[in-house]
């Protein structure tokens, strides 16, 4: 746990318990499982320069670490050669797997698809371009053990432009804090720790990868940040830019929504609808007041037009908030998305459930 600046950076308390399964399953001793403990997951998009370097000091860290581990590359569509380069690395290395996308999907997709590829009881993510620090990851994986489900980096001496990424990151990240509730200083570090259940039923799309501290949360995941090391791009050009920033706002009002009514949308729209047509129906009452107590002629007033128009608008938000119950209705059993998560069980008779959720 790492408070810093006074900001609440554990989201749910440890409450001393340790994950020791855990521990046991990254020791590369003791376990020798088919499938590695630990699944390293990089997105690359033309990074043919930093591959090597970057597989090599994943590969070491983690060999000096003990950890049973894969690497799991992400070929997002690249251009400079990363692609052949990477197949060939793949075929000579036997910690490396190879994910080739036919085409540029983004990095939300690239990190899904290596979701969908890692075998391991945890999910390391970082970025290609040899910015962050594979000699991080034990810490990372470490602060895990302590009962955490995801650990998120954070560049506390970030070697990036002041104005033009370390300003708007800051502005960035404060603004994501206060939305979704969860205060961390670098929701744009790319290195973070997850355990495996915790991405494993996301459906991520847009620039969603950023915010996935903020979806764990509102599964119940426990949450906290350490700070980590960052170093200046040494090849290639960054990939941020103004469009990008956009559409992580836009990305930020979806997470703000699905955080207070993914499973209640009637709540946010047929407030809104009550709240319209109630207002219409007290104009009403009034210029009714007026018609037949005064008499006076009500038909050329600005305010009759209004009362008709709140309560068509109310009317309709209304009706927006049934259908989109229906649709979350049909969404969760379609889906089979269950509507809670159970941590554990604990006390006598500790079973799985009679009947389980849909998973």
């Amino acid at each position: 746990m790492h408070p810093v600046d006074g900001h609440p950076v554990d989201t749910h308390p440890v409450e001393g318990r340790l994950e020791g399964q855990l521990r046991e399953q990254l020791n590369g001793a003791e376990s020798h499982t088919a499938a590695p403990a630990l699944s390293v997951v990089v997105p690359i998009y033309n990074e043919v320069e930093s591959l090597p370097r970057l597989i090599e000091a994943i590969a070491s860290t983690l060999q000096a670490s003990g950890m049973d581990y894969e690497i799991v590359c992400v070929d997002d569509g690249s251009k400079d050669g990363s692609t052949a380069l990477l197949k060939q690395l793949a075929q000579q290395r036997t910690d490396l797997r190879a994910v080739l996308l036919r085409r540029n999907y983004g990095q939300t997709a690239a990190m899904a698809a290596g979701f969908n590829h890692a075998r391991g009881a945890v999910i390391v993510t970082l970025d290609g371009d040899l910015q962050n620090d594979p000699a991080d990851i034990p810490m990372l994986v470490a602060k895990l053990n302590e009962g955490y489900d995801l650990v998120s980096g954070w560049r506390k001496h970030r070697q990036d432009a002041a104005l033009t990424r370390l300003l708007p990151s800051k502005i960035a990240n404060a603004l994501i804090g206060s939305v979704t509730g969860v205060k961390l200083h670098d929701y744009g570090c790319s290195l973070k720790a997850y355990r495996t259940e915790v991405v494993e039923d996301m459906n991520l799309y847009g620039e969603l990868h950023r915010f996935l501290p903020a979806l764990a949360y509102i599964e119940g995941a426990r949450i906290t940040e350490v700070p980590v090391r960052h170093h200046a791009r040494q090849f290639g050009k960054s990939k941020y830019g103004l469009g990008r920033t956009v559409r992580v706002v836009m990305d930020l009002f979806t997470i703000a929504f699905m955080k207070k009514f993914l499973t209640r949308p009637m709540h946010v729209f047929g407030l809104w609808g009550l709240v319209l047509m109630g207002t219409s129906t007290l104009v009403g009452l009034y210029l009714g007041f007026l018609k037949f107590v005064r008499g006076q002629d009500i038909g050329d007033r600005p305010l009759l037009i209004l009362a008709v128009v709140l309560f068509l608008a109310g009317v309709q938000l209304f009706c927006f908030g049934l259908l989109a119950e229906l649709l979350m209705r049909t969404y969760h059993e379609s889906q089979g998305r269950p509507i809670y998560r159970v941590r554990e069980v604990a006390g006598p008779g500790s079973s799985p459930p009679l009947r389980q959720p849909p998973n």
